[in-house]
């Protein structure tokens, strides 16, 4: 026994069914892909130009965090708890939008990729500006 089934086809003046004519219906044919997904090689792409941005955050928070140590040491004093924990998540902050941004956009279109990055990138560099006032203006608060 087969399981297709008959199935009526309708005639091309659309009246109905013509006499004879039948199409046969078989298993389910699988889910067409998805009409114009991005290619991987573009997403890796624009995800690690834009993540060289993202990188640059990280090492100007290393950065800063090191000549921070070197000048208050030069002083004999010492970052505390608050002073250490504004740096780390300095540098670790970028790192975290960077995944967040990745994760809503890649399995989006290309340019909307683009402008989660950017707009990720965006927030880091709103992030940075706030530290870097935060630390010019309350350095006292932060050391040992």
């Amino acid at each position: 026994m087969s399981d297709d089934v008959t199935v009526p086809t309708p005639s091309p003046d659309n009246t109905g069914t013509s006499p004879g004519a039948s199409g046969r219906v078989g298993p389910a044919a699988p889910p067409a892909a998805r009409k114009g997904k991005t290619p991987t090689w573009l997403v890796a792409a624009i995800a690690g130009i834009v993540g060289l941005f993202y990188a640059y955050a990280v090492w100007n928070a290393i950065g800063n965090l090191v000549a921070t140590l070197q000048v208050f040491a030069g002083a004999g004093l010492t970052l505390n708890a608050l002073g250490w924990f504004i740096w780390i998540f300095a540098a670790v902050f970028p790192l975290i939008v960077w995944g967040g941004a990745f994760a809503i956009g890649y399995r989006r279109a290309p340019h909307e990729l683009l402008l989660v990055m950017l707009t990720g990138l965006a927030l880091v560099a709103v992030f940075w500006l706030n530290v870097v006032a935060y630390t010019t203006l309350n350095s006292a608060s932060f050391l040992g």
